[in-house]
């Protein structure tokens, strides 16, 4: 994994006179040359609308646009390329089910389940929905490690009408790895439906919707080395042929006239107005850059990384980690005990360590367990043992600085 940093440009800048060590990955991931070639290729020489355009340069464009929907649609194994539908990113897949489906399905009294490790983008759109439509979001409580308590879930499922269950697939705050097949189990015996949230766990697993067996997948492009800006919902056809567009404009339409309008079909009803072209033929070459190293590998890497950071952060007896999950993945969420978590991290930043802290759009967790929030380093495969010895080393400089 060492080779490929070199494919990753911004790794070697400097920021206060001393290397980058970016570990802030959860937040959004590091682009490889690959990726922006490909945008640089389409703005040079493809750009132009897709669909519509009767020239050749759009016809590239719309070539190149269609199959990157098709490398969507293999990478995730879809049943078919129709049910790839292109987004702004997981919040908005998130909203666009919540708006279609949600006001599909949901009456009065139903209930909504979601963990209470999400992030805000899962939680807030189920809210909007469930108060128009009379129902409500119940929070699935954690057990003391911050993992989903199944058996809370196992209770929840029987005191509730439960139309929707909504879960990460991995949490962005702790790092957790969801048991989602069995939670996807869990609500197909009550013949609820289940979104998965795969933002943090796409760029961390091999994805196969069709094995996975729930309704809705959804993740964005930046997080797994693509642009920003782009994202993928991923729904069953019967689903997304049932659900009305979630916005009117151009190309999701078949007809228009002032007597009524008619709508496109699946996928285009769902992609209102002129879409990102560009960033989803670079997600197309993010994802072929992924193939090409082999996400095994790359989390092969992650997990031998994140073992050594944890044997090495656990010299520093001031660190608690905040969570110790049964399986998770290279995110280690922290405090200091007496210190804030912006204090740690503009101490890191000083010593040109790159990391997040807050709640993480996590509020509803964080007042769970009763704290103001962590500070969260979080891995890559193009980071290396000497990031992890620069991160403990700005970690120790800053403990003994502050405590």
């Amino acid at each position: 994994m060492n080779s490929v940093r070199a494919d990753f440009p911004l790794l070697y800048q400097e920021v206060n006179g001393q290397p980058l060590v970016y570990l802030d990955n959860a937040a959004t991931t590091q682009k490889p040359r690959a990726v922006m070639q490909s945008l640089e290729h389409y703005y040079q020489r493809d750009n132009s609308n897709v669909h519509r355009g009767a020239h050749a340069v759009a016809d590239r464009a719309t070539r190149a646009f269609e199959a990157a929907r098709a490398n969507v649609a293999k990478f995730i194994n879809a049943t078919q390329v129709e049910e790839v539908v292109w987004t702004r990113g997981t919040t908005e897949s998130i909203n666009l089910v919540a708006q279609t489906y949600g006001q599909m399905v949901l009456q009065e009294g139903d209930v909504i389940l979601v963990p209470v490790s999400e992030h805000h983008a899962n939680i807030v759109p189920w809210q909007m929905v469930a108060q128009s439509r009379g129902a409500s979001v119940v929070p699935i409580p954690l057990t003391e490690t911050c993992d989903i308590d199944l058996a809370a879930f196992d209770a929840l499922l029987e005191q509730h009408s439960v139309k929707i269950v909504a879960v990460n697939q991995v949490s962005n705050a702790l790092g957790t790895i969801n048991p989602v097949a069995e939670i996807i189990a869990k609500a197909k015996a009550v013949g609820a439906a289940v979104l998965i949230d795969g933002a943090q766990g796409v760029a961390h697993s091999l994805v196969d919707v069709q094995a996975l067996g729930a309704d809705f997948y959804v993740f964005s492009g930046h997080k797994l080395y693509g642009p920003t800006g782009i994202g993928v919902l991923w729904g069953k056809k019967e689903l997304l042929d049932a659900m009305p567009p979630y916005q009117g404009g151009g190309e999701m339409i078949e007809t228009v006239s002032f007597a009524g309008t008619t709508y496109n079909q699946v996928p285009f009803k769902f992609e209102a107005g002129t879409p990102n072209i560009a960033g989803a033929i670079g997600l197309a070459a993010a994802i072929e850059y992924m193939e090409n190293i082999g996400i095994e590998n790359a989390v092969a890497h992650e997990e031998s990384l994140m073992q050594y950071l944890l044997d090495s952060v656990s010299e520093l007896k001031q660190v608690q980690r905040i969570g110790s999950p049964q399986r998770s993945v290279g995110i280690f969420s922290f405090m200091v005990p007496g210190t804030h978590p912006s204090d740690i991290g503009m101490l890191l930043d000083q010593q040109s360590v790159a990391i997040r802290t807050g709640h993480h759009c996590t509020q509803p967790l964080m007042q769970y367990l009763n704290i103001p929030g962590t500070a969260r380093a979080s891995l890559s495969f193009y980071n290396n043992k000497n990031d992890v010895d620069a991160f403990v080393r700005a970690l120790d400089k800053a403990c003994r600085l502050l405590v």
